[in-house]
């Protein structure tokens, strides 16, 4: 009896495809929220520094919007909603 074992083998690039987040949390600039606000909530529930979340605030200020998470949908959905509670304007794409 021949029992021939077949392997699947897949290139670099279809390994690091599957692991490549499909979705970004986008914040979004308004005219409502301080920057010590969001910055305070990017830190508080994202774990960015202090720093980080400065940049981010200011590219958010600056162009409108920012993608500040890349994740599964489902895994966005929980920030979104946490977020949206704080009162900062934010979507999934």
């Amino acid at each position: 009896m021949n029992t021939e074992v077949q392997e699947e083998t897949l290139t670099l690039e279809e390994v690091l495809a599957g692991l490549k987040p499909n979705h970004q949390l986008i914040l979004w600039n308004d005219e409502i929220n301080t920057f010590e606000h969001v910055i305070y909530c990017l830190t508080k529930y994202l774990d960015y520094n202090e720093h980080q979340a400065e940049k981010l605030a200011w590219t958010v200020h600056t162009e409108g919007k920012c993608a500040i998470l890349e994740g599964s949908f489902t895994e966005l959905e929980v920030y979104r909603k946490i977020l949206q509670q704080e009162g900062l304007t934010v979507s999934i794409e």
